[in-house]
Order: C-alpha cells, then structure tokens, then sequence
C-alpha cells in the first residue's frame, strides 16, 4: 500500500514486494474424527434427523390447549408422543417442522377431537401413557413414532382430517 503523501519516505529505500513465509501450513480439510461419512445412521431407536428440530417444541406449547385428553391421561404425554411423529413427518420432507406435521400427528390419534372412538382412546391411553419422562420411556415414545405408516405421514393435512373418524386405526398402522 502507498503511504500517504505527509509521511517521510527515504529516496534510497527499495520498494517492498510480497514474499512467501518460512513455512506453509498443510492445507485445511473437513475431516474430523467423530464426523459421520455419508449418510446419517438409520436403524431401531435412532429416530429421525431433519433440521431445526427444537422449534416442534415452540409448536407443541402452542396446542397445549386445544389437546383433548380423557380421565387418566396427560396433555404432556400427548405432546411428547405426537412431537415424535411431527418430527418423522418433517424430516421425510427434509425440512424443519410446521404446524401441519403436529396438526396431523394430533389428528390421527384424536387429541384434537373431544369425543375420539372408544377403542382409539383405549390404544392411546396404553400406549402413551408416562411417555413424557423420555428419559425412562424412550422406547415406548419411539413406538409411537415407528407404529404410524409413512403413507399417513405424506398425507396433506386436509385429506387427514377427513379421514379421521372413520379410518383412524389405518392412518396408525393398525
């Protein structure tokens, strides 16, 4: 760079130009020792990557209360259950979760209907009971999840809300 026209400069000094350092580092790669090649893992109980999942957790919070539950079950677990199958909707889309993947993981199991079938109510009350503590119940919350068939999750919302009622034990992989 030149220097400004105030500054003192010595007639006899040679101008400078760029040299190469003593020594030159080895150039960076992207390898790291715990990073995964290709893929993520698939597998039992490896649930589903997919980006931006913590804001499914914003999302729940905000249905907390149009969640219906019967005697003996809890709104938590109901979130918790759903939230899983939110989240495996998602990440089948490759994308961060939306109101629509807990709208319909809500839907098929009835926590959005104030009078679900009996039988339904039946399943889910075994089967979603205590999952809210996932640090015991981690198995069962990824039942849940695995139980639902993909093609229900590739439904739009609308064609899940009709459907409901009268095919509820399809939508849930019975």
């Amino acid at each position: 760079m030149a220097a400004p026209p105030f500054v003192p400069v010595d007639p006899v000094d040679r101008p400078r130009s760029y040299e190469s350092p003593d020594h030159v580092p080895d150039a960076w790669t992207g390898e790291r020792p715990a990073a995964l090649g290709g893929r993520q893992p698939s597998g039992a109980r490896l649930g589903n990557q997919g980006p931006d999942q913590g804001y499914a957790l914003l999302l729940a919070e905000r249905f907390r209360d149009r969640v219906q539950v019967t005697e003996g079950e809890r709104v938590d677990d109901a979130l918790t259950g759903c939230l899983g199958l939110a989240l495996r909707r998602a990440s089948i889309f490759g994308r961060a979760p939306v109101v629509h993947d807990l709208t319909i993981a809500l839907t098929i199991w009835g926590f959005l209907d104030s009078a679900p079938p009996a039988d339904l109510v039946a399943l889910r009350q075994a089967m979603f009971e205590g999952v809210a503590n996932v640090a015991h119940h981690y198995r069962e919350a990824r039942a849940i999840v695995d139980q639902v068939p993909e093609s229900t999750l590739r439904m739009p919302v609308g064609d899940v809300s009709r459907s409901y009622p009268s095919q509820w034990a399809l939508m849930i992989g019975r």
